[in-house]
Parts: structure tokens; C-alpha cells; sequence
């Protein structure tokens, strides 16, 4: 967490005395602490609960027009935030590939990819233009301002599913 507070604003500067005092103090600490958490929870998240290194990409529609993402990286056992921010629609879609292994989490909703790293506006012919063409798993995150997806080994409960926390 990024403190509003540096140890230079505690600090009388030229001789003079700090005109803030310790409920000043304890009160911006306490805004800042909300509002962090507060801005935290509104997030698309993914975790890897694998043993695995993973790659992933996610797919949604924005205010004017369908975009997918990737790369993200994940480490074994790690979360990350896809998307910043309350959720502005229903329906994700996500594809991951398990870097270690082989494998992947797919779906069947086909939406543009490709190897390096990207953005992609529109879903449609995207051989025509040059991308990939790959099958996204649906999450359906309802009225949930954020959501966090459990990507697990298989066999195991999570595989491939979403789960709000």
C-alpha cells in the first residue's frame, strides 16, 4: 500500500513546528487505508493455484466494442490483478496455458489471440487479420463488482472455475 504520508511532512523544516498532530496524522492514515481497500476488491483477479507457471489471457466487452489481452506471466501459486477497477460487464472470458506441462483452460467462446504480448479490438476474423483464432472459458461474475477466478491442477475442485471472494 502507497502511503500518502512521507516522513518529510512529519518533520519540522527550517526550525519551524509541523502544524500536524498525531489525530491528523492517524486520520489520514485511516482514509488512506479505506480507500486502498476499497479500490482493491473492484478487480477482475486471477489466481494460479497450480504448481505451474501459467499464461493468460482475458476477453470482454468494453462501453464500445470486443477486446481481448495477454499476456499475463503467473508464478505457482500466485494472484493477479487481469483488470483493474469495478466490473463493467457480466461476462469474462478466459484462456491460460500451463507453461510447465502443457495444457490449457479453454472454452468454447473463440476470440483473437496471439504469441507476444496484446491488445485486440474485435473478435471477428481473426485470421483475416493475422491473429489466432482460441476457445475462452465463460465466466458469468452476475451483478459482482469483482471477481477472482481459481485456476487449479486437474483432477482438483476450481478447475477452470470462478469463485467471488
Amino acid at each position: 500500500m502507497r502511503s500518502f504520508l512521507s516522513s518529510a511532512c512529519l518533520r519540522p523544516r527550517f526550525g519551524r513546528r509541523s502544524f500536524l498532530t498525531v489525530s491528523t496524522i492517524a486520520a489520514a492514515i485511516v482514509a488512506a487505508s479505506a480507500l486502498s481497500a476499497t479500490e482493491a476488491k473492484a478487480d477482475l483477479r486471477i489466481c494460479n493455484k497450480t504448481s505451474s507457471r501459467i499464461g493468460i489471457a482475458v476477453g470482454y466487452k468494453d462501453q464500445t466494442a470486443w477486446a481481448t489481452e495477454g499476456w499475463w506471466n503467473l508464478p505457482a501459486s500466485s494472484c493477479e490483478t487481469l483488470l483493474a477497477g469495478p466490473l463493467v460487464s457480466r461476462y469474462y472470458y478466459i484462456y491460460a496455458i500451463d507453461y510447465d506441462r502443457g495444457g490449457e483452460w479453454s472454452g468454447r467462446s473463440f476470440m483473437c489471440t496471439q504469441e507476444k504480448t496484446f491488445t485486440i479490438r474485435g473478435i471477428e476474423d481473426c485470421l483475416k487479420r493475422g491473429f489466432e483464432r482460441t476457445g475462452f472459458f465463460e465466466i458469468d461474475t452476475g451483478e459482482q463488482r469483482s471477481w477472482t477466478v481459481q485456476l487449479t491442477e486437474p483432477g482438483r475442485a476450481g478447475l477452470g472455475t470462478a469463485g467471488s471472494q
